[in-house]
């Protein structure tokens, strides 16, 4: 899913995301699958190049009975303006509740709090 965000790729963004989707932010509220999708699609059409990457063993993913698994860990984003060199922007804790059905494993919720801002 990193991968995806700092490619730029939606396709592979779509394929983790549940179309039930719920994104709670601390700072953007409440949103959908849709309105992520939308949100995605306008920032990788900028010349404002973000790169999400997840803090080392900060990662951990625990099962839950007949549903699925949750994954919580620290990223960072980082942003490169144009004709800048990149810099480190914000840092934000992340919970992905992930529903498996037939095998198949997507995002149902997300929520991504705790942000500090210009960290450089």
């Amino acid at each position: 899913m990193f991968d995806g965000f700092n490619k730029r790729d939606i396709s592979i963004l779509q394929s983790f995301l549940s179309k039930e989707l719920e994104f709670y932010h601390d700072f953007g509220g409440v949103t959908n699958y849709t309105q992520n999708i939308e949100a995605f699609k306008k920032n990788f059409a900028s010349d404002r190049k973000l790169r999400r990457e997840l803090v080392k063993g900060s990662m951990e993913v625990h099962p839950i009975k007949d549903f699925g698994a949750v994954q919580t860990g620290v990223h960072r984003f980082y942003v490169t303006e144009k004709d800048q060199k990149e810099k480190l922007s914000s840092e934000a804790k992340f919970v992905n509740l992930w529903q498996n059905r037939n095998e198949v494993w997507k995002i149902t919720k997300i929520i991504s709090y705790g942000h500090r801002e210009n960290l450089e």
